[in-house]
C-alpha cells in the first residue's frame, strides 16, 4: 500500500544538532541508526510536516539524581529543574533556530518552514516537507517580548509558555506518576501577557506540559484554538503530564487538537519507560483521544528524539506501522487521513488564518 503523508506535531531533532554541531551534515543528510530522525528516513517514512522544538536544556548537577532510571521505576516524583532567566537561554534558543534554518537550506529545496497557511499547503501538494519552528519553554523570553518578536520574524509559529520547569511565564506539571495535571498555580501576569501576543502574532500556544490552574488561563483568554502538541489520555495512564477528560473537552470546544505522544512512560498503564509495550497502549490511547475529543481534532505528535518509543515504532519509519494499526482496528481512510495531516491543516489554517 501506498504510503501515507503524515505531520507530526512535536520533534526534538533540534536538540540533537545543538549537542553534536559539528556533525550536524551527517545527522541531518545521511541515513542514521541513532536517533529517530533525519532528512532521508524522513522521506521513506511519507513525514510531510512536523513542528521542531527549540529547548533549552537544564544544566547537570554532578549530585543530581538519575532521574531516568526513577523513572522507570514507579512510582516516582522527580524534582523540577530550577528556572533558567532570559539571558541564559537565549544563545541556546536563537542557535537552534539557526539550526532549522540550516536544514532548509541543506535541504535543497527537500524542506521549508512554514509561516503561513499558504506555505503549508505549497508544501503539501508539492511534496516539500514543512518545517514549523516551535518553542518548547519560552525561556529565551523575557517579560517584555521583545524575543518573541525577533523569533516570530525569524519565523516561529508555535510556542509552549513551559516545558516543565518553571518559567517567568507559568508553571509545568513535574514529571510525577501516579498524579494529575493539577500541580500548582497558573500563569504569571507575564504568561498572560504572552498569550494575548501570541494571539495577535498569530502564533500556536501548545498546552503540553502546562499545569491545569495555566491551561484554564490559557482556556479563559485565549482566542485561538486550545493545542497539545504531543500528550495523551490521564484515564488510560495516569501521568501528571497526561490531559483529564475535561481538558479533552475544553480542547474540543475551542475546535482545538491532540497528538498522540509516542513515549512509552506516558503510553504504559504502568508509567514505566520499557518499550516492549506492543500496540495496546498507543491503541488504547488514541482510541481513547478519538472518543473524547472526536474525529477533527486528534493528530499524532510523536515525541521524535525526545522520548523513549515502543519497540513497534522504533523511529520515523514506524508511522506507517502505526497507520497500518489503525486500519486493523477499522478506523477507515477518511479517519486516518485526518489523524495523518489534515487535522494538522486545518487546526493551523484555523489559527494562523486560511
Amino acid at each position: 500500500m501506498a504510503l501515507t503523508p503524515f505531520i507530526d506535531g512535536h520533534n526534538d531533532f533540534l536538540l540533537r544538532l545543538l549537542r553534536a554541531p559539528e556533525k550536524r551534515e551527517a545527522l541531518w543528510l545521511e541515513e542514521g541508526q541513532e536517533g529517530h530522525l533525519d532528512l532521508p528516513r524522513m522521506k521513506k517514512a511519507g513525514f510531510a510536516g512536523g513542528f521542531f522544538a527549540i529547548y533549552i536544556p537544564s544544566p547537570h548537577a554532578d549530585d543530581e539524581p538519575d532521574y531516568q532510571a526513577m523513572m522507570d521505576a514507579p512510582p516516582y516524583d522527580l524534582p523540577l529543574p530550577d528556572l533558567i532567566d532570559s539571558a541564559g537561554a537565549l544563545p541556546t534558543a536563537f542557535a537552534m533556530a539557526t539550526h532549522l534554518m540550516w536544514m532548509e537550506r541543506a535541504a535543497k529545496g527537500a524542506l521549508k518552514i512554514c509561516r503561513t497557511s499558504a506555505d503549508l499547503r505549497a508544501c503539501m501538494t508539492a511534496g516539500t516537507i514543512a518545517a514549523i519552528m516551535h518553542m518548547e519553554g519560552a525561556e529565551a523570553i523575557s517579560p517584555d517580548l521583545d524575543a518573541l518578536y525577533a523569533f516570530h520574524a525569524m519565523g516561529l509559529r508555535s510556542l509552549g509558555p513551559v516545558w516543565s520547569r518553571p518559567t517567568v511565564f507559568g508553571h509545568g506539571v513535574p514529571f510525577r506518576f501516579p498524579g494529575d495535571p493539577d500541580t500548582g498555580p497558573g500563569l504569571t501576569d507575564a504568561g498572560k501577557g504572552l498569550v494575548k501576543a501570541c494571539n495577535e502574532l498569530k502564533i500556536m500556544i501548545d498546552l503540553s506540559h502546562l499545569n491545569e490552574k495555566g491551561f484554564n488561563d490559557v482556556a479563559w483568554l485565549s482566542d485561538a484554538p486550545l493545542v497539545a502538541t504531543h500528550s495523551n489520555a490521564h484515564a488510560v495512564t495516569p501521568s501528571t503530564r497526561n490531559l483529564t477528560d475535561r481538558q479533552m473537552a475544553m480542547i474540543r470546544d475551542s475546535g482545538g487538537m491532540v497528538g498522540l505522544n509516542y513515549a512509552t512512560v506516558f503510553l504504559r498503564e504502568d508509567g514505566r519507560k520499557a518499550t516492549d509495550c506492543g500496540w495496546d497502549p498507543v491503541m488504547r490511547h488514541l482510541d481513547h483521544l478519538v472518543d473524547k475529543l472526536g474525529e477533527d481534532h486528534v493528530g499524532l505528535g510523536s515525541d521524535f528524539d525526545g522520548a523513549e518509543l515502543p519497540d513497534v515504532i522504533g523511529d520515523v519509519t514506524g508511522v506507517q506501522a502505526l497507520i497500518g494499526q489503525m486500519r486493523e482496528r477499522q478506523y477507515g481512510e477518511a479517519l486516518i487521513e485526518k489523524i495523518a495531516r489534515r487535522n494538522w491543516i486545518a487546526l493551523l489554517e484555523r489559527t494562523w488564518g486560511a
